[in-house]
């Protein structure tokens, strides 16, 4: 019995502590996941479709026949159970009240909690014992003693004589036990015995076994060890679903959960007589189901999605009030009445998400060797599929590829399947961007698959293996570069120049308007050493705010313009593309001094009648000029003579305007009086003759249009 007892702590505390810490090796198999491989087994409702999403999530499908009502489990990671609970949809005609019922986050530790038995933080035995004080127990001991020397089994072992307390525990003590070298704690079990015993202390370690009297103990032990058991599996949750029915009749489960991206990725083989391109898509099974017997489709899209926090119980913070009965009115104002007081109402605009589900129309791959197709559910013309967006618009980007045969793929494994296989278009050619001393390898390839493809990688064979390339989404019919390697047989060099050329001249309002033509001029030089000619694309990438003027694009994207070159054998090729950016400048002419008004009339790129009127514009412009300096000259006799009359002034004051040298001064400032009078009257009639120029050339000026 003791034994037993033993056991049953370990038992206790191993799963306690798997249920703490968590399992940590994953990649392991364990009992719980083969217990999990087996419940997905025998699911009424197996897994029958997956759809892989190139957005990181994958949309499950669960089908079967149900009679009557069921009951089951679908197994989720932590990771993936907030997107289950978005995304999860029960069709079950025969059920009038499904439902789904699992743990939330808190519901293990809430639930132990509950318990007469708090298990929740893995108490030692003795300390579980000590919680449960007051409760009645039966305690089975071993005694220190032989009943008889001489009764001994048969194989020659005395027997012991075991003990029954029956009472209530008061406590747990701790005493020393001594030992050789050192010293121990011990618990000691304090029972309180209805019976003649009264007060017993038993030790731990000699209890065989121990029982309660109360069955509500007794249940509630076994429940939190099932409540334990059932979460050794840390990373995954059960979601129980519930479908009450009687009728016979067909149900579907559908989900979407995140999971690994699919990828692509392309071979070309431009040295087949036609040229041959193959697809194959990369798929991995991360999951801890096995996909058995599944219809397996892959989209290519960019749908919206986002996680949102549904697992976990939410609860709302409420503000804590006074009480209404108690305190005091506060103070407080309040506005004055306003007329005619306009009210803003304001609307929100919610927009709910779409659950993320494949359109029912999927379309099939379907390829030259049979191994696929890709077409609608209603027909079998080869086209594209659609897969709606979150905000219900056209998602003309995406496309669904479905594999026709259905797959076996094995969880935590990983898998490559044919996604196309035809020939195609293709043209060998050269392709310079400007950047490098040699051209690249490259072809010019055009999608006569009949399916939308995906961005990937593409390997080149050419005879043997030439090189890797990257393309884009691929539309149908659509035409592609690609680039694989470069070619050392030819050299590139390029040279650059930037010329400023007038091209028109205009003059309206007294404002002359210049129109210049910039242009970007860069020359592409190739020296082909090869002994036979090759065929070059040039990608000449735009410069900001020009237009092109020679030569004429091949083709053009939004950032750059192709031309197609013959490189001849043995020789060097050019090819200059020249742009031109349209530079406007206005000069108003008013208020331009001689010097520019000359040098504008002397520029050979301006036109020669408005030469001609720039010149005529000098001229009356020098007019205006030289009456200034004409003001400048007599103004400045006038201050001259008025500074002398003030010195003279001055003089007379101090000789006295009776003596002979004083009458010298009066004579000689009548004399400064007349002269002064005559200046004034010459600068009147200089700054007239400037106010007649500035008029003259300002009324000329204006009357320019050309």
């Amino acid at each position: 019995m003791k034994n037993k007892l033993t056991f049953f702590v370990l038992i206790f505390l191993v799963a306690s502590t798997a249920w703490t810490q968590g399992l940590t090796d994953r990649q392991a198999a364990t009992p719980q996941d083969a217990s999990q491989a087996a419940a997905q087994a025998d699911s009424p409702l197996p897994l029958r479709r997956v759809v892989i999403l190139s957005s990181g999530m994958t949309y499950y499908e669960h089908s079967g026949s149900l009679q009557g009502a069921s009951s089951f489990n679908i197994p989720f990671r932590l990771n993936a159970i907030n997107d289950a609970l978005r995304t999860l949809v029960i069709n079950d005609s025969a059920s009038t009240n499904p439902s789904v019922t699992y743990q939330a986050e808190n519901t293990l530790i809430e639930t132990l909690r509950s318990l007469s038995v708090d298990l929740s933080d893995s108490p030692y035995f003795a300390e579980m014992l000590f919680r449960l004080r007051g409760a009645e127990v039966i305690v089975n001991i071993k005694s220190s003693y032989e009943v008889n020397d001489v009764i001994k089994n048969e194989n020659n072992i005395p027997v012991f004589h075991n003990i029954l307390y029956t009472g209530r525990i008061t406590g747990i003590e701790y005493r020393q036990s001594v030992g050789i070298n050192s010293f121990t704690l011990e618990p000691f079990l304090i029972l309180f015995s209805s019976s003649n015993e009264g007060m017993v202390s038993i030790g731990i370690s000699n209890i065989d076994s121990i029982r309660f009297t109360d069955p509500i103990i007794e249940r509630d032990i076994n429940r939190a060890l099932d409540l334990i058991a059932s979460s050794r599996n840390s990373h995954s949750r059960d979601l129980t679903v519930n479908l009450p029915g009687t009728a016979r009749r067909n149900v579907t489960i559908s989900y979407v959960i995140p999971s690994p991206v699919w990828k692509v990725s392309y071979r070309l083989d431009l040295g087949a007589t036609r040229p041959l391109f193959q697809g194959w898509a990369i798929i991995d099974n991360d999951s801890d189901t096995d996909w058995n017997n599944v219809e397996l489709s892959l989209v290519a899209g960019r749908p919206a999605s986002f996680i949102q926090e549904l697992y976990p119980p939410y609860y709302v913070t409420r503000p804590v009030m006074p009480l209404a009965i108690a305190g005091t009115a506060a103070a407080q104002t309040h506005e004055r009445s306003v007329q005619d007081r306009s009210v803003l109402e304001r609307t929100v605009q919610a927009e709910s998400m779409a659950a993320m589900a494949p359109s029912p129309t999927a379309a099939r791959l379907r390829t030259e060797s049979a191994m696929y197709e890709m077409a609608d559910s209603s027909s079998n013309t080869v086209q594209g599929g659609t897969v709606q967006t979150a905000s219900g618009s056209d998602a003309g980007g995406q496309f669904e590829f479905t594999i026709r045969n259905r797959i076996n793929l094995n969880r935590r494994m990983s898998a490559m399947f044919p996604l196309v296989e035809s020939p195609i278009e293709a043209r060998k050619i050269l392709i310079y961007s400007g950047q490098g001393r040699f051209p690249r390898l490259g072809a010019e390839i055009t999608n006569t698959t009949g399916m939308k493809l995906p961005a990937g990688p593409i390997t080149v064979f050419d005879g043997v293996y030439a090189g890797d390339a990257l393309i884009d989404f691929w539309n149908t019919g659509e035409k592609r570069f690609i680039s694989f390697g470069e070619d050392l047989s030819v050299t590139a060099s390029l040279g650059t120049a930037t010329t400023n050329n007038i091209s028109t001249v205009n003059i309206s309002g007294g404002v002359m308007t210049i129109n210049r033509s910039l242009v970007y001029s860069r020359t592409y030089s190739f020296n082909n050493s090869a002994s036979q000619a090759k065929q070059l694309v040039i990608e000449h990438r735009k410069t900001a705010q020009t237009e092109l003027v020679t030569p004429s694009a091949t083709e053009e994207t939004a950032e750059i313009y192709r031309f197609n070159v013959t490189l001849n054998a043995n020789r060097e090729t050019s090819l200059a593309v020249n742009e031109r950016r349209q530079i406007s400048e206005r000069i108003a002419l008013t208020g331009q001094n001689i010097n520019s008004l000359v040098s504008y009339s002397s520029n050979q790129e301006i036109p020669a009648n408005v030469r001609a009127a720039l010149a005529r514009a000098a001229e009356l412009r020098r007019a205006i000029e030289a009456a200034d300096a004409s003001i400048r000259d007599v103004q400045a006799q006038r201050e001259r003579l008025t500074t002398d009359q003030d010195r003279i002034r001055r003089n007379l004051e101090a000789a006295g305007n009776q003596t002979p040298q004083g009458q010298e001064y009066l004579r000689r400032l009548v004399a400064l009086d007349t002269e002064i009078d005559a200046a004034s009257a010459s600068l009147a009639r200089a700054q007239n003759t400037a106010s007649n120029a500035r008029s003259a050339y300002e009324t000329y000026i204006n009357g320019l249009n050309f």
